[in-house]
């Protein structure tokens, strides 16, 4: 590990090196086996999805396109730090550009952003399909669907692009040593060698809104969606709609809990263990989740699931 004195536009520093799990090479080995399986198993869970809802026809309705974007933004969200952290592990230097460190922390957070939005999109699409049925096909087109998924792409990336742009403009003059397992807010301006406010409230007040007023909208609808769940009489809609619910909840609230920890406040000074772990929770303990939690819940998923594994051991034995 070292302190690079090559230069670049924001100070001295060119790479920084991430400490990841400081701990017995026994340790460090065992770690990158158990969090190279839940990253291979993520992977495996949202393609399952996303298979299952190309592959059949009744599932190609909005609710389900939104699900099958949001197993992609998974993908996505859990590739964009894991990769590298699994690789400085078992690395010695465990070092990341400068650069690669600036276009980490602006994925990250734009799909941490998106996945604030699709959450929001689908308690709007559980919304108007539990308290509003008669006009759901109306309004829930096709065409609003792709306006809903192109917005929560577009607008994760966008939400993120003045943070980025301020933390390219940090000075970096060394030391530079993080400790965590990827370019996070907040040990990324704990090394800055000069005060940043600018930067600080910016993205302080960018985290915020984006973590409220999505979180808000959400309870807010679910609240609704109780409301119209509850005055439902006794049977199986009222159950599968409880169901269905009380998935995306459930997902909304492993997501949230573990974010509005970290993020409402991207100066803080946590201690770093406590850090490490409550982003490990939410950048691979939730896209983990999410796919059984959907799946499991959901008589329509497990079926086009089975129909997928069917076709996939037809196509095996077809071709021995």
């Amino acid at each position: 590990m070292h302190i690079s004195e090559a230069s670049n536009i924001s100070g001295s520093v060119s790479e920084f090196i991430l400490l990841g799990f400081p701990c017995r090479r026994e340790i460090q080995i065992l770690l990158s086996v158990v969090f190279s399986l839940i990253y291979l198993l993520t992977l495996l869970g949202n393609t399952s999805i996303i298979c299952a809802v190309w592959s059949s026809r009744k599932l190609h309705t909005p609710m389900y396109i939104l699900l099958a974007n949001f197993s992609f933004l998974e993908i996505c969200y859990v590739s964009s730090d894991v990769p590298k952290m699994l690789a400085n592990i078992i690395s010695q230097t465990k070092s990341i550009s400068y650069a690669g460190c600036l276009l980490q922390f602006y994925f990250f957070f734009s799909m941490c952003a998106a996945e604030g939005y699709f959450l929001s999109a689908m308690s709007f699409d559980r919304f108007l399909a539990i308290c509003r049925p008669l006009h759901y096909p109306i309004i829930m087109t096709y065409q609003l669907c792709a306006r809903l998924v192109v917005f929560c792409w577009a607008g994760g990336f966008l939400s993120i692009l003045m943070p980025a742009v301020l933390m390219s403009q940090v000075p970096f003059c060394g030391p530079n040593v993080i400790d965590h397992f990827f370019c996070d807010l907040g040990p990324l301006l704990a090394l800055s060698c000069a005060p940043v406010p600018k930067t600080t409230l910016t993205c302080a007040t960018v985290s915020s809104v984006i973590i409220f007023i999505t979180f808000l909208y959400i309870l807010g609808s679910y609240t609704f969606v109780l409301r119209a769940v509850l005055r439902v009489p006794a049977g199986s809609g009222r159950n599968k709609a409880f169901s269905t619910c009380a998935s995306h909840f459930l997902v909304v609230s492993l997501f949230y809990g573990s974010v509005m920890v970290m993020y409402v406040s991207p100066g803080s000074r946590s201690h770093p263990g406590t850090q490490k772990f409550v982003t490990l929770f939410y950048c691979m303990a939730t896209p983990f989740f999410n796919p059984l939690i959907y799946s499991l819940r959901n008589k329509d998923m497990k079926d086009a699931l089975k129909k997928v594994l069917c076709a996939s051991e037809i196509s095996k034995n077809t071709e021995k």
